[in-house]
C-alpha cells in the first residue's frame, strides 16, 4: 500500500519529512491537511493523528505522529535509505537521537515562541507581549549558540562532525528556516551572528537539493503574504537566511 503523509508545508517538521522522503526516492501519496482551514482538527485527520497535528503518516494500517519519530522509522523502513541518514552503528545513532531530543525542548522551543511573539501572534490574533517575546529570544540565542559552539563544534560541515546529513540536520534546519518569516531587524538580530549556523544551513540546503527549494516555497508565499511583498518562489533569490550567508561568504 502507498504510504500516506499528512502535513501542510508552511509547518516545520512537515516540510523536514517531505524533504526527506523527496531526497530519497521514497513513494508516498502527500495529503494536505490545510492548518489555517483547521484541517487537523477534523474527526476524520484525528482518526490518524488524535493530537491533530502535522506531519502524520499511515503505513497501510500503520499510523505514526511526530517529525522525529516518522523520520526513523522512515529511514529504518524503506529501501535505498543511505545509512548516514541514521546510522545502523548504534552509538553513532544515539548520538543523533540525543541531538533530536535536545531539538524539542530548546530550538524548537526558542524559534516557535519567538516567532509567536514577533510575527504570527499579531497576525492571528494571538496574545503576546515584550516579556514573552524577550524570554522565547533568549531561549532562541542560547540554543542557536549551542548548535555552534556543541553540535557543529568538530570538522565536518553537519551536525556531529558528519561528512553527511542525518535526519536531525534536515529537521533542524527546518526549524530554522521559519525565521524567513520574521521581521527583518528580528532575523538579522538573532541569526546574524551564527555564522557557523548559516554555513550549516546553506549546506544541507545543497546536499538536498532540489527538494529543500521546492519544499520551502510554501514559507517563501507565507513571508510574501505576511509582509505583504509580491510572491517570490525561487529560494535562491527569495530567501533572506541565503542571502545572509552569501553577505557573509562576500565578506570573508
Amino acid at each position: 500500500m502507498t504510504l500516506k503523509v499528512y502535513v501542510d508545508r508552511i509547518s516545520q517538521p512537515a516540510r523536514a519529512v517531505l524533504i526527506f522522503c523527496k531526497v530519497n526516492g521514497i513513494e508516498f501519496e502527500e495529503i494536505n491537511v490545510d492548518l489555517v482551514k483547521k484541517e487537523h482538527k477534523l474527526p476524520e485527520f484525528k482518526a490518524i493523528n488524535p493530537f491533530g497535528q502535522v506531519p502524520s503518516i499511515a503505513d497501510g494500517d500503520f499510523k505514526l505522529f511526530e517529525s522525529h519519530a516518522i523520520l526513523s522509522y522512515l529511514a529504518c523502513s524503506s529501501p535505498g535509505v543511505a545509512d548516514h541518514w541514521y546510522p545502523s552503528d548504534l552509538q553513532k545513532r544515539a548520538k543523533i537521537n540525543s541531538v533530536l531530543d535536545w531539538h524539542h525542548s530548546n530550538l524548537r522551543r526558542g524559534g516557535v515562541g519567538f516567532v509567536i511573539q514577533t510575527i504570527l501572534g499579531p497576525a492571528l490574533g494571538i496574545p503576546t507581549s515584550p516579556e514573552g517575546a524577550a524570554e522565547t529570544e533568549q531561549v532562541l540565542i542560547s540554543s542557536l549558540s549551542k548548535i555552534e559552539s556543541v553540535w557543529l563544534n568538530e570538522n565536518g560541515n553537519f551536525l556531529l562532525g558528519n561528512k553527511e546529513p542525518s535526519i536531525a540536520d534536515i529537521s533542524l534546519v527546518c526549524e530554522i528556516t521559519e525565521f524567513e518569516v520574521l521581521h527583518e531587524n528580528d532575523r538579522i538580530r538573532v541569526l546574524a551572528p551564527f555564522k557557523k549556523v548559516l554555513k550549516w544551513i546553506e549546506d544541507t540546503r545543497i546536499a538536498t537539493s532540489p527538494h529543500f527549494e521546492e519544499v520551502h516555497k510554501a514559507i517563501l508565499v507565507s513571508k510574501a503574504s505576511l509582509h505583504k511583498l509580491p510572491v517570490d518562489e525561487n529560494y535562491e533569490t527569495a530567501s533572506s537566511i541565503k542571502a545572509m550567508r552569501d553577505m557573509d561568504i562576500a565578506a570573508e
